[in-house]
């Protein structure tokens, strides 16, 4: 007698990883609104990967440098066997395994539950950390994500959640944008200076009426839109030419650096002079030819002759 065939419930079909990101999310779970969730993950938006780094080299043997872990008493150290430890003073700690670690588990950890909605304007800009992108992963979420979704731009507020990622509870400000939404960590009070006590020893001091009238009419001038095309890492690319000149083997010698300013002696002639200037907006300037390196000259040399 034929045996029947046991149902096996299907997999959830795997959405792909967003474009340009890494597969691997930073952090994954549940996306929990009341009772409706959806599974999710959180992937950085943004990147660093074309940022310029340089290694540590012995110019002697022209090897990179290897940092070894090393116990001041005994020497090198495996990595993989060390465990983490919290100073409860000068050189005495208390020790934790990995799976001691892990063992503390919250909600947060695998669950991403909307706790408030609030206005995006009750939350101070200090507060604001890192944005991530919040997808859904799996087709079997993506009506309900659409549906929490839909819901918040149509209620204009920010939802504040809360998960474990890299070993803290991080606060975060979700948002819809686009066909998504934005997770975006915010830091804790105890991470944001008291701004007013800060500043406190910033005196203020008395001004003259016709003064802040020029420096008003001076923001005017240089008032424009934001347009993160206009506005480029100079220092990047200075380094980049000047990697580029080092790979062509030119003889590079250090610039004069420009000099710095200082107090004004005479507010008033400084602010009319740079009324009078006519300044152009940022974008202008950020059109204009970006400069070579501007802390490097390039000596002029019988092999090259294009400086």
């Amino acid at each position: 007698m034929a045996q029947a065939r046991r149902k096996t419930k299907p997999k959830d079909a795997v959405l792909p990883s967003p474009e340009g990101r890494t597969s691997r999310p930073a952090w994954q779970g549940s996306l929990r609104l009341s009772l409706v969730t959806c599974k999710v993950g959180l992937y950085r938006a943004t990147s660093a990967t074309a940022d310029i780094s340089f290694n540590l080299i012995n110019p002697k043997t022209g090897n990179r440098i290897k940092m070894i872990t090393t116990d001041p008493d005994t020497g090198p150290v495996d990595r993989s066997s060390l465990v983490k430890g919290y100073a409860v003073e000068k050189e005495k700690y208390v020790l934790f395994t990995d799976d001691e670690l892990k063992a503390v588990k919250l909600e947060t950890t695998s669950t991403l539950e909307i706790e408030r909605f609030v206005d995006a304007d009750s939350i101070d800009r200090l507060y604001w950390d890192t944005p991530y992108l919040l997808m859904p992963l799996d087709k079997a979420g993506v009506e309900a994500y659409s549906v929490i979704q839909h819901a918040m731009v149509q209620a204009n507020q920010i939802a504040l959640g809360r998960v474990i990622m890299h070993t803290r509870e991080r606060l975060l400000a979700i948002e819809p944008r686009d066909t998504g939404l934005i997770a975006t960590t915010l830091r804790m009070k105890d991470e944001v200076v008291n701004t007013a006590n800060a500043l406190k020893g910033v005196t203020s001091a008395k001004t003259d009426k016709q003064m802040v009238d020029i420096a008003r009419r001076i923001i005017e001038q240089l008032k424009g839109e934001f347009d993160p095309e206009e506005f480029i890492d100079r220092y990047e690319d200075a380094l980049r030419d000047l990697i580029q000149e080092k790979l062509k083997g030119h003889k590079l010698t250090r610039a004069k650096a420009p000099e710095r300013g200082g107090n004004v002696i005479d507010l008033m002639a400084a602010l009319k002079k740079s009324l009078n200037a006519k300044s152009a907006p940022a974008k202008a300037a950020a059109q204009k030819k970006r400069p070579r390196a501007s802390a490097w000259r390039v000596w002029n040399c019988r092999r090259c002759r294009c400086h």
